[in-house]
């Protein structure tokens, strides 16, 4: 009988369990209409869930239609959207995965364009377009627009968002949450001094860049289960002198795991400004991050990047680096990866009964 890797066994957080730690990250689609995902939604999530990860997440899901990246990503903010997100849970759950939810918002990097289309952003004026806010006027790249900067009444509002659209979520019936803090999106705008210039309780030294991701947390918090996880992406460095950096993001991820509430750090990299330097991209490269993270800071991680390699991802949580491995080109390539990853290890995997007689 073959070892069952600890990738391929199940793993809980608070109430729910997952049949393995293979995450499906979210992935952005940019086919939404209105904020309403379409069919391709459904084919792209159900094709995950039936190809055997333990948890899979939509793309991220904005709380206004001024919170996209673009005019075509997924939203929560109304019932229409809240509806069509409750056939997503069902079918995520009928393929045997556990049903997770990005809440997010873009800031200065909103009113883009599909980037198959081009490489820029819609114009504020254009019919599509609108103006993006962010802690500071200060915008993503030379050729972008200024964006508004955020007064505390107007933060006020978008924390009253997030509270939204999370109760939304736990309505649909999602079982995990992850609030995104990465990737250049608004509240990492708000953590990295590259971006964050204010001088009020948003701005300064950590504590205070860091009271957005707080209020945020209190906020979704108030909306969600707490027999329910609570996931935070963060991008655990800027790959900019000066920027959010890895010792910034272990002593926030210790405040983290202190509040009791937050259950696991997403650890990613990267995104705040196009002059990032990264010194090299492999498979595997952020993993370093996931495991000080776990390490120093006491709570549990995801590692991400480029992870495809069925040993890699086995090595990454048999050694305790992380707790769950999050894939995105693997799973874009061959949406039942995590079947064929049990198959490598000689292992017979769990299939929906459609494919039972069919797959062997």
């Amino acid at each position: 009988m073959p070892r069952i890797p600890k990738l391929l066994q199940p793993v809980t957080f608070r109430s729910v369990e997952a049949r393995n730690r293979i995450v499906v990250s979210p992935m952005c689609q940019y086919s939404a209409i209105d904020g309403l995902g379409q069919d391709w939604h459904i084919q792209t999530l159900g094709s995950k869930a039936m190809g055997g990860a333990g948890i899979v997440f939509t793309e991220a899901t904005h709380t206004s239609p001024e919170a996209r990246i673009t005019p075509y990503c997924l939203g929560l903010w109304n019932d229409e959207q809240e509806a069509f997100m409750k056939r997503v849970v069902a079918l995520i759950e009928y393929g045997g995965a556990v049903p997770a939810i990005q809440i997010a918002h873009a800031g200065r990097k909103a009113s883009q364009t599909q980037p198959w289309k081009a490489d820029g952003f819609v114009a504020p004026d254009a019919p599509e377009g609108w103006l993006p806010v962010a802690p500071s006027p200060l915008p993503f790249a030379a050729d972008r627009p200024t964006p508004h900067e955020l007064t505390t009444g107007e933060i006020a509002a978008i924390l009253r968002d997030f509270a939204a659209t999370t109760a939304r979520a736990r309505r649909a019936g999602f079982r995990v949450v992850e609030l995104h803090a990465a990737h250049g999106y608004l509240l990492h705008q708000f953590l990295s001094p590259v971006s964050n210039h204010r001088t009020d309780a948003y701005g300064g030294d950590l504590a205070n860049r860091a009271r957005i991701v707080m209020e945020a947390i209190d906020a979704m918090r108030a909306e969600w289960p707490a027999d329910l996880p609570f996931f935070v992406r963060l991008s655990c460095t800027d790959w900019i002198e000066g920027g959010f950096d890895a010792d910034q993001a272990v002593t926030l991820c210790r405040w983290l795991a202190a509040r009791g509430d937050v259950d696991l750090i997403d650890s990613s990299t990267g995104g705040i400004a196009p002059h990032q330097k990264i010194p090299s991209i492999h498979p595997g490269y952020q993993v370093p991050f996931a495991e000080r993270i776990r390490r120093e800071a006491g709570i549990a991680t995801g590692a991400v990047g480029m992870i495809r390699a069925p040993e890699l991802a086995a090595e990454i949580i048999a050694n305790e680096r992380a707790d769950l491995v999050f894939v995105a080109r693997a799973v874009l390539a061959d949406p039942a990866w995590p079947l064929s990853v049990a198959r490598h290890f000689g292992l017979q995997p769990e299939l929906v009964p459609q494919y039972q007689r069919a797959i062997v």
